[in-house]
Formats: C-alpha cells, sequence, structure tokens
C-alpha cells in the first residue's frame, strides 16, 4: 500500500468511511429494533415460528445486487438513493437476526418463567426483567455477526453509485490503482472488529453477571 496516495487522499477516505457507517449503524440498530418482536411473535405463535424463523432466514439466500436493483421499484426510490441500501441491509441482518433472537429467547428455562410468574411479573414485565437478561449473551452474539456482516455488505452499494468504503474498489478497479483497493479492504476489514470490539465492551458493561458467572466456573 502506498502511504503518499494515502496521505493525499487522506480527506476522501475519511468522507467515505463516514459515508459508509452513515449505511451500517442506521441498518444494524434497525435489526436489532426490529428482529425482536418478530422473534417473540415467531415463539409465541408456536405453530408458525417454523414459517417465521425460516422465512426470515430465506432473505439471506437472495443475491445482494439483483436485491438493491429491485428496491428502488418497490420503494419508490431512486437508484442511487441510500434508502435502498439500508433496507436492503436491514432485510440481510433480519435474515440472520430472527432466528437467533428465537432461540436465545427460547432457552430460558421453563423454571426461571415460573418462577417469575410466581413472584407477580406480568408477560411483558418477565420478558424485559429475565427473559431479555438472560438471552442477552446469545442476542449479543448473534448481534455481533450481523455488524461485520452488514459493514462487509455496504460495500456493495458501489456498484450502484452509492458513495461507502466500496468506492475505493470500483475506482481502484476501473483505474488500476492498487491503494485504492488494498484501502478499501484494510478500512472495512478496521470499521467491523472495531464495531464487534464495541459490541464486546458493551455486553460486558451492560451483562456484568456474566463475568462473574465465568468467574465463579472458573
Amino acid at each position: 500500500m502506498s502511504v503518499d496516495w494515502i496521505l493525499e487522499n487522506r480527506a476522501h477516505l475519511l468522507t467515505l468511511t463516514v459515508s459508509h457507517l452513515g449505511l451500517s449503524l442506521p441498518a444494524i440498530a434497525a435489526v436489532l429494533v426490529l428482529s425482536v418482536p418478530v422473534a417473540v411473535l415467531a415463539n409465541r405463535l408456536r405453530p408458525l415460528r417454523g414459517v417465521i424463523v425460516s422465512g426470515t432466514g430465506l432473505l439471506y439466500a437472495v443475491p445482494s445486487l439483483p436485491l438493491f436493483i429491485v428496491l428502488p421499484v418497490l420503494l419508490g426510490t431512486g437508484v442511487r438513493d441510500a434508502v435502498n441500501v439500508v433496507v436492503a441491509l436491514v432485510l440481510f441482518g433480519m435474515a440472520l437476526m430472527v432466528r437467533s433472537v428465537a432461540d436465545a429467547l427460547d432457552s430460558v428455562p421453563a423454571e426461571v418463567r415460573l418462577a417469575a410468574t410466581a413472584q407477580g411479573h406480568s408477560a411483558w414485565g418477565r420478558f424485559w426483567t429475565v427473559d431479555l437478561p438472560l438471552a442477552g449473551p446469545a442476542l449479543l452474539a448473534g448481534l455481533r455477526v450481523v455488524s461485520v456482516s452488514t459493514i462487509s455488505l455496504v460495500t456493495v452499494s458501489a456498484v450502484l453509485g452509492v458513495q461507502s468504503l466500496g468506492s475505493l474498489f470500483t475506482d481502484g478497479f476501473q483505474r488500476g490503482i492498487i491503494p485504492s483497493i488494498v484501502s478499501g479492504v484494510v478500512i472495512t476489514a478496521a470499521l467491523a472488529l472495531a464495531a464487534d470490539l464495541f459490541l464486546m465492551a458493551l455486553g460486558r458493561a451492560l451483562m456484568p453477571w456474566q463475568r462473574t458467572g465465568r468467574g465463579s466456573a472458573s
């Protein structure tokens, strides 16, 4: 990688990095917000659980580029509208996340739920104070996978002309600039790693009992 090229284009690299985060972070947040109620619904409607979980999972089998092209027709947006990219990323993220959340909530021991109900918790009160905290570690693991996948998939948007770190790939290939391609790969990987480390740290902060449990086990 040419250091001179990076220094000359550092402002452009920063702009693309911000644009990349502007597409991926809202999508990751939306995936979490939307996947939890879908997973709860799947677990409560037992006869339809397999249909809901498997149906959302099939979304990941849809090729990303055709989806980016079809969405403008369905949403009534422009081909280069960033909304198309975010919606596509949310769909792909939910394909991974719904099953993770459903399995995580389903793994909460029945006796713990019964104990919470016996103590006077309502169904929703038990969900927020018992089910969700106990499912937290598995839910976080799923979110970490989604975050890495989403940050990687954003690069495809450059083919449609939406600015992201993927623009470094398209420009680099078209103009034969190797440092541009390598910079795109490195920065994308660094963002994915940073997001994963952030979620790990957030999990430790929000779920301190997991650290205590591991310490006691050892």
